[in-house]
């Protein structure tokens, strides 16, 4: 498997969503190891000690600082943001990772939001949005995490919020779109207005994390079967891969010189599944630059944060 060599990220600061486990975790534990100094937003604060601790047995002698923060929640993103701009340090990598995969029943965000599009997206325009100074100070790299499940899916302008019909899968396809969309918007906007940062996109291909677990069984009185088929793929070696892989093509894109604005990373594997990190073509829906700048102003009202000029 093709690694990623990482440069020296000594004095930069990484802010990295959904690193409690999983891919953000044994991502955060490979930008500690090249000397970045991380803030790990979590929801879960026993958690994120937890994630803490093993970043540092990973990197010792790491600097690693927790913040508080819910996605599904505007004004806990609204509270992270306002302490992180206090501390008025410029932020050199911002990896948009965090997520909710298709709960069984509809649930919905603090502000009412359908939790996926509301967690998955809408969550991290307001994030990005809310400490775009410090974006624009450190001039730099923000990585957003999609899927493949963005291949087939669209946006449902007339019900994006899943209120008229619910399906777990099209909500969750819906919301990884978006954050396509939005990570290839972020990048035309930035050069468009001299903002200085550079924005792209990554997937992860099919990797073995909680994800599996936790939102397929939201809603369910029996756990559902997700996790159990995707174990078993992992040990017969099938179209699974373990997080220390599928993390590669977010941590090309995050730190690479060669990594461009305006792209899209993942897998080089048989049907994206699994592989070294690569540069994908754009998934045809995310391509309608009409409908990205439609998407971008639905989705700064919703977030009830705007990037200014």
């Amino acid at each position: 498997m093709k690694d990623v060599s990482v440069p020296d990220l000594t004095g930069r600061l990484a802010v990295v969503t959904g690193a409690s486990d999983g891919i953000g975790l044994a991502l955060a534990a490979r930008l500690a190891r090249a000397g970045a100094e991380l803030v790990l937003p979590v929801r879960d604060h026993a958690k994120g000690e937890a994630a803490v601790a093993r970043v540092r047995a990973a990197a010792p002698g790491a600097l690693v600082a927790l913040g508080e923060l819910d996605l599904a929640s505007l004004a806990s993103v609204a509270e992270f943001a306002g302490k992180l701009n206090a501390g008025g340090r410029p932020v050199a990598i911002l990896v948009n990772n965090a997520g909710v995969m298709a709960p069984a029943t509809r649930h919905t965000t603090a502000d009412g939001l359908e939790l996926q599009f509301g967690t998955n997206h809408i969550g991290h325009v307001a994030l990005t949005a809310r400490i775009l100074p410090l974006l624009r100070a450190g001039r730099a790299r923000v990585t957003t995490m999609s899927s493949s499940a963005a291949r087939t899916g669209r946006i449902d302008w007339a019900d994006p919020q899943s209120e008229r019909a619910y399906s777990p899968i099209r909500s969750y396809g819906q919301s990884k779109l978006a954050n396509l969309m939005f990570g290839l918007e972020l990048d035309r906007r930035s050069r468009a207005g001299g903002w200085g940062i550079v924005s792209n996109v990554a997937h992860p291909g099919t990797s073995l994390t909680n994800l599996y677990a936790s939102g397929p069984n939201m809603g369910r009185e029996r756990p559902a079967r997700h996790e159990a088929i995707m174990k078993r793929l992992a040990r017969w070696g099938m179209f699974v891969q373990p997080p220390e892989q599928g993390l590669l093509p977010a941590l090309y894109a995050a730190t690479s010189p060669q990594a461009q604005g305006g792209r899209f990373y993942g897998p080089d594997g048989l049907g994206q599944f699994t592989g070294g990190p690569a540069e994908l073509a754009v998934y045809r829906r995310a391509r309608d630059r009409a409908e990205a700048a439609r998407l971008w102003d639905l989705s700064e009202r919703l977030a009830g944060a705007g990037f200014g000029a």
